[in-house]
C-alpha cells in the first residue's frame, strides 16, 4: 500500500484539522515494526498492563485493520511483543499503535506489520483477559473512536473521522 505522507495529509486537509475531523496525535510514539507507514480504520481495545485481550483482537483477521490500544500509558510492562507482533502480520492487521510498551523489539523489527508504541519494557504483562473492546479511547492527543481512521509514519500519527484520498 503506497500511502500520502502524513505531513501531506496534513496540508491536503487542513480544513478537517480547523474543524477537529482531524486530529494530530501528541509526538511521542516510536516505529518498532518493519513498515514505518501505514494505514487503515482503528480497532479499539482499551486495557492496562494485561495483554490478554490484545492477544484474542490480533487472532482475529485484521483485514488491513489498525489495533489501536489504550494501555493507560503504563512504563511497567509490555503488552505487544515478537510473538503478537508475528500474529498481526500473519493475520493481516495493518499496524499496531499502543499507549504503553512493547519488548522483543529485534523479532519486531521482521514483522511486516506497522508497529508504533511509547517505549520498550523487557517485563510481560498479566493475561487475566481483562479490558475493553470497540470502545472509545484517550490515546495521547486525541480521544479515538472504533472505525476512525488512522494515518502514521516518521512524521507522526493522524486520526481522522474519515477516510482520507
Amino acid at each position: 500500500m503506497t500511502m500520502i505522507p502524513v505531513t501531506d495529509l496534513c496540508d491536503m486537509h487542513e480544513d478537517k484539522l480547523v474543524y477537529g475531523s482531524l486530529r494530530v496525535l501528541t509526538p511521542v510514539f516510536r516505529s518498532f515494526g518493519k513498515r514505518a507507514a501505514f494505514a487503515g480504520p482503528a480497532s479499539t481495545l482499551k486495557v492496562f498492563e494485561d495483554n490478554g485481550l490484545v492477544r484474542a483482537a490480533l487472532e482475529e483477521q485484521g483485514a488491513g485493520r489498525v489495533l489501536v490500544i489504550d494501555g493507560g500509558g503504563s512504563l511497567r510492562c509490555a503488552l505487544v511483543g515478537g510473538n503478537l507482533g508475528k500474529l498481526a502480520e500473519e493475520n493481516g492487521w495493518e499496524g499496531i499503535l499502543l499507549n504503553g510498551c512493547v519488548r522483543d523489539t529485534r523479532e519486531l523489527a521482521e514483522c511486516n506489520v506497522g508497529i508504533h508504541a511509547l517505549a520498550v519494557h523487557p517485563r510481560k504483562s498479566i493475561k487475566k483477559n481483562a479490558g475493553q473492546r470497540e470502545v472509545g479511547v484517550q490515546m495521547p492527543g486525541a480521544y479515538i473512536q472504533s472505525g476512525e481512521w488512522i494515518y502514521a509514519d516518521e512524521d507522526g500519527v493522524l486520526v481522522s473521522q474519515d477516510m482520507l484520498e
